[in-house]
């Protein structure tokens, strides 16, 4: 081979060679463009937020489910929320039921009703103190020194005005204030009447039932029937 041949073939080697690379790296970056793309996809995938299996029919037997790691068989008649018609764990869940029947409002042995024949029932993720130590170490500090003339056996103080509870009173069974324990509003007009929230601590989850104040003219029915309601929600051989 002659010396400019020789030459011609070194001139162009260095091109080549340059492309050679130019397209391994061209590959390279393809690959990788490929498998973050892949990565992405599963990501978003992963995390995407998916509809809940379909809720329950109403007229389904009770669900097993679980709020706070607390378990609950509620039936799905009673649920406010339709998407709330599902087993498993909830963070909270709303219920209502007719009064003094305690059943589910539309199942075919409820008589028709209205709003104040009814108990609204919340059951969430406790995130305060429970109901008997706000009793013992908050309540007291915002309430009247005196109590309030009420049914016998019921004890009933006033929240002062300028407090966190004003225009609220405190009601609770003055023999067993675990098993009874209120907040109520004061009536305002015929349009606006009180309602009372009691509550009740199992494990980390809150029952809080909400009534209408003047049920408490009989409250002793009224705390039995609570009682019946929530140990209807828990299952067999549930504490």
């Amino acid at each position: 081979m002659s010396v400019l041949a020789g030459l011609h073939l070194d001139a162009h080697r260095p091109a080549r060679d340059r492309r050679a690379t130019e397209g391994v790296l061209m590959f390279t970056m393809l690959v990788l463009i490929s498998l973050g793309v892949t990565a992405l996809g599963f990501v978003a995938y992963a995390l995407w937020p998916r509809w809940p299996e379909s809720p329950a029919a109403a007229d389904a037997p009770s669900l097993p489910i679980t709020v706070a790691g607390v378990p609950f068989n509620v039936p799905p008649q009673a649920m406010r929320i339709a998407a709330q018609r599902t087993p498993g764990a909830q963070a909270r869940v709303d219920l209502a039921y007719l009064w003094p029947s305690l059943v589910p409002p539309g199942t075919a042995e409820a008589p028709q009703l209205n709003e104040r024949d009814r108990v609204f029932v919340t059951i969430a993720v406790a995130t305060s103190l429970a109901p008997i130590e706000r009793l013992k170490n908050i309540y007291p500090r915002y309430t009247a020194s005196a109590p309030m003339p009420g049914p016998p056996g019921l004890a009933l103080y006033a929240f002062r005005d300028g407090t966190p509870y004003q225009g609220e009173d405190l009601a609770y069974d003055a023999a067993a204030p675990e098993r009874f324990l209120a907040r109520c509003s004061r009536s305002i007009n015929p349009l606006t009447p009180g309602t009372c929230l009691a509550e009740r601590r199992i494990g980390d989850a809150d029952i809080t039932m909400r009534f209408p104040r003047d049920w408490l003219t009989n409250w002793r029915d009224v705390e039995a029937g609570l009682e019946k309601l929530i140990a209807g929600l828990r299952p067999a051989g549930g504490s």
